[in-house]
């Protein structure tokens, strides 16, 4: 018994170690036990450590350097202590075996067997294999928020473009920078991570009192964006100076869009380079080993489990890991979603005040209006806003889709498992196998038999279906923001004619502006019900969700807060719409030949799969067709069974069908920068591999 002390004592305290990050009060008292023991230590080190302090400033992590650092010892301790416990037992059976050159029967075993001096080295070995684990787990904490710190600099990088020009279109309205500064805080949802490396400095200034340049100085010092870090230091210098900020920020925002055009060309260069890798790595390359592997299989035999790994596990984990890469390379800023149609622009928060009177009501609050509000009125309130998304979806289904289509995989899902289970388990079930008998390969392909066919066709219903329902809403978006530029346009030469903003949007809605017609007409009869323009444009943003329109709105309703000369502004935000479109119609053009080379490339493949299929191996004689006596002559060489021609078979047809799911998904990320883009391509590539081996196969 005394041989498994270390197992149980290692299982608790990973079970502990588990537990700790899930509930509050253990994690709290770990963050207690990890101060009390190396605080002073970390905190001491802290100078000697200021590039880990830097990276959690970057990161935005919410603990402070001694706390996070406390931490991330405490924690490599403690793995280091369960990987010492558990690691004895791997440690005891290799010197167990080095010793005796027998494997033991069991782990109690090889450790009973050891004398002092094995018994010494078994725990010696486990320790080392503590301390690198412990080291392992205690650099992974740190490289985990540099990768953060990593990300956020990227996401800023993507959206500096805008939000300069965002400053630059309100700097003409003649607002006050500081108030910009604030404004733009405020939009972060809309302007995604440099917004929020702008509320850094928002909050440095009004919150601890700091000077507009000094917090800018810090807000850069912090920052993982190199070019963000340029920009707020030529800002400041700028400020402290005196010069012109609208000038400068024209200049940066020119000087941006620039070098945009130039990261695109680089973008696509590195884009076309992965895409002729990938159809080398995963498409030419499985290839080949799959005709050089069934050749050899064919003569000596043994290769049917290479190429089932190399079908169901190399090529889609290979596609998984080249489609994260691509999507850290293609990933935009984030954060564009548009708010609904029913929140109000500005919602109260009722907080009960510390109670200073002795008689007051404990079930009552006084609200900002000074009216009661008592508490379970204040529990329905909060039932109501919990609730009100699924009540929006309940009752508005068919938008509900379109908007979010991702929501129609917790339908179609179900569908597709209900579908597989009623077309596959009386069939199963009348095979009459018993479970153990799965090893042999009769069963296996009986089995296979029965499931491939429903799994593929659920597979077609989801993709196809899910394709349908993103393609609509994508090609919808794609209109609007086209139409975009040609209403800013238009609105901005109304208002420089000297219309107010009524009438230029009297004016614009009577002319023709395609897919934003029916919401600009909508937003008019706002209007004209009474409604404020700036109402009005936040209900056509809520309407049409798009992340154009919703930075379009933004700055519009900004601007109009500070001058009634919105023609300058709204001249910006058109330039800048016109630039991304055109940004993005030179991306898709330039990356339709390397979509085209990932569908020929499978296309090849489907081509000698199905060539393999149904031309070599079938002319390799069984031994059935041979004759008993022939076939013991040439078993020595190589036997191909009826079984082992079925295997085969099936295996072609998987590798197919692996291929035109993952080939579908790496061209939609590639070609739209959109995992979900992909699919259509899946589910079209999909269903021709199905298709042609229905026919052929």
């Amino acid at each position: 018994m005394l041989a498994f002390v270390p197992l149980a004592v290692g299982c608790t305290l990973c079970c502990v170690l588990a537990f700790v990050p899930l509930i509050d009060r253990l994690d709290r008292r770990a963050t207690r036990l990890a101060l009390a023991l190396v605080g002073d230590g970390v905190r001491a080190r802290k100078p000697r450590n200021l590039d880990h302090a830097r990276v959690l400033d970057a990161a935005h992590v919410a603990q402070s350097y001694v706390v996070f650092a406390s931490r991330a010892i405490l924690f490599a301790v403690a793995a280091a202590v369960v990987a010492a416990l558990l690691g004895v037992y791997p440690v005891a059976v290799v010197v167990d075996v080095l010793a005796t050159g027998t494997l033991p029967t069991g782990v109690g075993t090889a450790l009973g067997d050891l004398g002092t001096a094995g018994l010494l080295v078994a725990v010696l070995g486990a320790a080392g294999v503590g301390i690198a684990v412990g080291m392992g787990v205690y650099e992974g904490c740190w490289g985990n928020q540099r990768y953060r710190a990593n990300e956020r600099g990227r996401a800023i990088d993507a959206s500096l473009q805008r939000n300069i020009a965002f400053m630059f279109a309100l700097s003409r309205s003649g607002m006050s920078f500081a108030k910009i500064l604030r404004i733009l805080s405020r939009n972060r949802h809309v302007y995604g991570e440099t917004a929020i490396e702008v509320g850094v400095t928002v909050r440095d200034v009004d919150l601890f009192g700091a000077d507009l340049i000094e917090a800018l100085h810090r807000t850069g010092r912090r920052t993982p964006s190199a070019d963000f870090q340029e920009f707020v230091e030529n800002l400041a210098s700028v400020l402290q100076s005196g010069q012109s900020v609208s000038d400068f920020l024209r200049n940066e925002y020119e000087r941006h869009k620039t070098e945009a055009e130039s990261q695109q060309e680089r973008f696509v260069d590195v884009l076309a380079t992965l895409a002729e890798g990938y159809v080398a790595a995963l498409v030419a390359g499985p290839l080949v080993l799959i005709t050089i592997l069934v050749v050899i299989g064919l003569v000596l035999g043994g290769t049917l489990s290479f190429l089932r790994v190399l079908t169901y596990v190399v090529i889609p984990l290979g596609t998984v890991g080249f489609v994260v890469y691509l999507d850290s390379l293609t990933s935009g800023p984030g954060g564009t979603r548009a708010p609904d149609a029913d929140v109000p622009a500005s919602r109260v928060d009722f907080v009960a005040p510390p109670s200073t009177d002795p008689g007051e009501r404990p079930d009552v609050t006084v609200v900002a209006d000074g009216g009661m509000a008592g508490a379970t009125n204040l529990e329905r309130l909060d039932a109501y806003n919990r609730l009100r998304p699924a009540r929006r979806a309940l009752s508005h289904p068919l938008e509900t889709l379109l908007r979010e289509p991702a929501r129609l995989l917790a339908v179609t899902v179900p569908i597709g498992v209900l579908y597989v289970l009623v077309r596959c388990v009386p069939p199963l079930l009348s095979l009459d196998r018993p479970l153990a008998s799965l090893a042999t390969l009769a069963t296996q392909e009986a089995v296979l038999g029965i499931l491939d066919g429903p799994l593929v066709q659920a597979s077609l219903f989801v993709l196809g279906t899910f394709a349908l329902v993103w393609e609509f809403e994508s090609r919808r978006i794609d209109d609007v923001e086209r139409a975009v530029p040609d209403f800013i346009d238009r609105l901005a030469s109304m208002n420089e004619a000297g219309m107010s903003m009524v009438d230029s949007l009297e004016r614009v809605v009577a002319s023709d502006l395609g897919a934003l017609d029916d919401d600009l007409a909508r937003a008019w009869a706002d209007v004209q019900w009474g409604s404020h323009v700036e109402r009005a444009f936040r209900r056509l943003e809520a309407r049409v969700r798009s992340p154009t329109v919703t930075r379009v709105v933004t700055l519009t309703t900004n601007a109009m807060s500070a001058t009634n000369d919105l023609g300058p502004v709204l001249r910006i935000a058109a330039d800048e719409g016109r630039a991304a479109l055109r940004l993005k119609r030179e991306r898709s053009d330039e990356l339709f030949t390397y979509l085209v080379v990932v569908y020929l490339a499978f296309f090849v493949f489907l081509t000698i799969v199905v060539a393999l299929d149904t031309v070599f191996v079938p002319a390799i004689p069984t031994a059935s067709t041979l004759g008993d006596q022939f076939a013991n002559g040439v078993a020595g060489v190589g036997q191909l069974s009826v079984l082992q021609r079925a295997a085969y078979s099936s295996l072609f047809f998987h590798a197919a069908l692996v291929q035109a799911v993952c080939s579908g998904f790496v061209a939609g990320q590639m070609g739209d920068g959109d995992l979900r883009s992909g699919a259509k391509h899946a589910f079209g590539l999909l269903l021709i591999a199905y298709v042609v081996f229905l026919v052929f196969g």
